[in-house]
């Protein structure tokens, strides 16, 4: 049988066979994913940079050296900011990782039934719209909210969720925990599945108790994703917005003001990106000294 080909079927084979010599295929098949990450993302990270040492005055942009940087040392809003986010930071990664790795155990676990129900709702709220959640919780949280109705019954005043300075923060890392929990206890399950079964028949015959096995064997052999989940944990709560900009606004009396919400304030509210650009720089050298910290005390020293 006689296979015959057009002109353009030739013409293609041949630029196909000419490329596959020259071992220039895998650049033509990368390069749009470079041309998107060149363009959305690597130019507005050095753009932003290089805003970031400049001052909008007359009209245009003028370089002016370390002087946003030097605005932010008298910053009483911006200190205000990093003090709230970093409270945050400490209270709600370490009961959000705590609560995820319990989950994880107790939903890895032989002995419970309906582990896919439970799985799906703990991770539930994280496929849920961030501006719909943080609206849910605002509404709960109001003083004649479902929160302060279930405390009625047990004998427990109203609380100022929203309007006390302390109570705000308690609302969003309430908010925050509920939301990433299941999130990060999905992660901490993988990697309890993997951890080799004959490793707890062995502490039990040796009388090690479920706690003493989840301290010796679970947590050691969880540390690479404790690290993994942390990190991501601290990059997400520098860089915290949603809650505080749905929940209080950064109210009351920038109480909850975070560096995100900081962030958005100037470029978008007061059109300052300069100005915004530097505490967006400042937010990422924060996050690359955390994640060097995390790896310096928690990573493996081998």
């Amino acid at each position: 049988m006689q296979v015959r080909f057009t002109k353009l079927e030739i013409i293609n084979k041949g630029w196909v066979k000419k490329l596959n010599q020259t071992n220039r295929a895998p650049y033509f098949f990368i390069a749009p994913a470079v041309i998107l990450f060149l363009l959305f993302t690597a130019y507005p990270i050095i753009a932003s940079l290089y805003l970031s040492f400049q001052r909008y005055e007359g009209g245009s942009y003028s370089f002016v050296g370390l002087a946003n940087y030097s605005r932010l040392m008298g910053d009483s809003i911006f200190w205000t900011a990093l003090s709230n986010t970093f409270i945050i930071f400490i209270f709600q990664v370490p009961i959000m990782l705590i609560l995820a790795m319990i989950l994880a155990s107790v939903l890895n676990s032989q002995l419970l039934k309906l582990k896919g129900f439970f799985r799906v709702s703990f991770f539930l709220p994280a496929v849920t719209s961030l501006v719909a959640y943080s609206l849910l919780f605002s509404v709960m949280l109001q003083d004649n909210g479902l929160f302060n109705e279930l405390l009625s019954y047990i004998g427990i005043g109203p609380i100022p969720w929203l309007s006390d300075a302390t109570w705000a923060k308690v609302s969003i890392i309430m908010a925050m925990t509920w939301r990433w929990t299941g999130y990060n206890m999905i992660i901490f399950l993988a990697a309890l599945q993997n951890i080799p079964e004959e490793m707890y028949e062995a502490a039990s015959i040796d009388g090690a108790g479920k706690i003493r096995q989840f301290f010796s064997i679970t947590i050691p052999n969880l540390k690479p994703i404790i690290l993994f989940a942390g990190i991501l944990s601290t990059i997400g709560t520098l860089q915290l917005f949603d809650e505080p900009f749905n929940l209080t606004s950064g109210g009351p009396g920038n109480a909850t003001m975070t560096l995100g919400l900081y962030i958005y304030e100037n470029g978008f509210e007061y059109f300052d990106f300069s100005y915004g650009s530097a505490v967006a720089y400042v937010v990422v050298v924060l996050v690359a000294v955390l994640s060097f910290v995390q790896f310096k005390f928690t990573g493996d020293k081998s």
